[in-house]
């Protein structure tokens, strides 16, 4: 194929991916080392140029010295890149005096009027180095984001810089394996920059997975406590009357008041009463079983929903255990505060068939003990058990 073709490919090829990269860094979040690997493969684009227009022009020896210094400037945004999209900390100052070094290299020895087999070996084995330091840093971030693509980019920077060290031998040796090396150096150099696109789309999707499981947490967790709330409480309560029909068992509902709470608020203040509802959601969950569901409905208000119950009378032990952890002391800053609950209880499917109205009912039974000098339970259609 000659060479012509074979730049012109690789120059429409780079551009795309100079576009692709573009993109990619305004996706929000993608700012980090994208921009660095856009104007590397820029710099390649432009270096490309350069031998397109060095094939069309016979005199055009400062364009190879272009290209030459382009194509270093490449390797040293691409390691740029890789410095912010993993987080790490390169020698960047050597970077760039080894980058300034090979620049000299590749002006000095055209100003000195060095054979461009000189000069290609000096920039070939500045290229190589370079590589091999990205290989090594890929390879060590394998374990941060998709393992596979980053060694499949250090195995093709570890052949791009055998490729750069043995280019210029082999073409000295014979001159046709010219455009077969560029041909080998371009298919490498897009594979490499096709594996940094996937790094880059495969961390943006992750970010969008952990933002939406952040959203469901947000849509279905009380913040201050971390229990459920009565969203998420409605999302299951389908699967706990589906597992209560299979098995002919009973679903309690249990809403539990706290008796005291805003003595707890006027004697500590707002933050106490915070850390005493938080203590509330521990107990919560260690007096329940993990098939139960514990949501806080707001201010002092819980609920707990106790599927494949096999009677009421369960239901009410439960009740009475839940009276037992809520009535210990509450420590908070050496400082102890004593509260009650009043629990109000009902049950599917003999008192209702939705979880509204469930609420509904075991709310009134808890007005009962309410009434009644708080701190009990008791299950609608029953008498207060305190």
């Amino acid at each position: 194929m000659p060479q012509a073709i074979i730049h012109t490919i690789g120059t429409a090829i780079y551009f795309v991916f100079f576009l692709l990269f573009l993109w990619a860094q305004r996706i929000p979040g993608n700012h980090r080392g994208v921009g660095w690997w856009a104007a590397g493969v820029g710099f390649a684009f432009t270096a490309r140029m350069m031998l397109i227009a060095l094939l069309a022009w016979s005199g055009g020896a400062p364009l190879s010295v272009l290209y030459s210094m382009l194509i270093l400037i490449e390797k040293y945004c691409l390691l740029m890149g890789m410095a912010r999209f993993f987080d790490r900390l390169l020698p960047v100052r050597a970077l760039l005096v080894a980058l300034l070094l090979a620049e000299f290299w590749v002006v000095g020895c055209a100003a000195l009027g060095a054979s461009s087999f000189v000069r290609g070996l000096g920039a070939g084995l500045a290229n190589a180095g370079l590589l091999l330091y990205a290989a090594w840093v890929a390879y060590t971030c394998r374990h941060r984001v998709t393992r596979h693509w980053l060694i499949v980019f250090t195995v093709v920077c570890i052949a791009l810089a055998v490729h750069w060290t043995a280019a210029f031998p082999i073409i000295r040796v014979a001159p046709s394996w010219a455009q077969y090396g560029f041909l080998l150096g371009t298919v490498l150099v897009l594979a490499q920059y096709f594996c940094l696109l996937v790094l880059v789309f495969a961390r943006t999707h992750q970010r969008l997975l952990e933002a939406k499981s952040k959203a469901m947490d947000l849509a279905f967790q009380d913040p201050l406590t971390g229990l459920n709330n009565q969203r998420y409480m409605q999302a299951l309560f389908e699967d706990a009357l589906l597992l209560a029909n299979r098995s002919h068992q009973v679903t309690a509902i249990l809403f539990i008041d706290l008796d005291h709470f805003k003595q707890v608020n006027d004697r500590g203040g707002h933050r106490v009463g915070d850390e005493v509802l938080k203590t509330v959601a521990e107990r919560l969950r260690h007096v329940t079983r993990g098939t139960d569901i514990c949501a806080r409905l707001g201010g002092d208000e819980f609920a707990v929903v106790c599927p494949q119950l096999a009677d009421a009378d369960q239901a009410r032990r439960v009740a009475e255990k839940l009276l037992e952890f809520l009535s210990e002391p509450y420590w908070v800053d050496g400082t102890a505060y004593q509260i009650g609950a009043s629990i109000g209880i009902s049950l599917y499917p003999s008192h209702a068939e939705t979880l509204q109205g469930l609420l509904e009912l075991a709310d009134k039974a808890m007005y009962q003990i309410k009434r009644d000098g708080k701190h009990g339970y008791a299950m609608h259609g029953d008498a207060a058990t305190c």
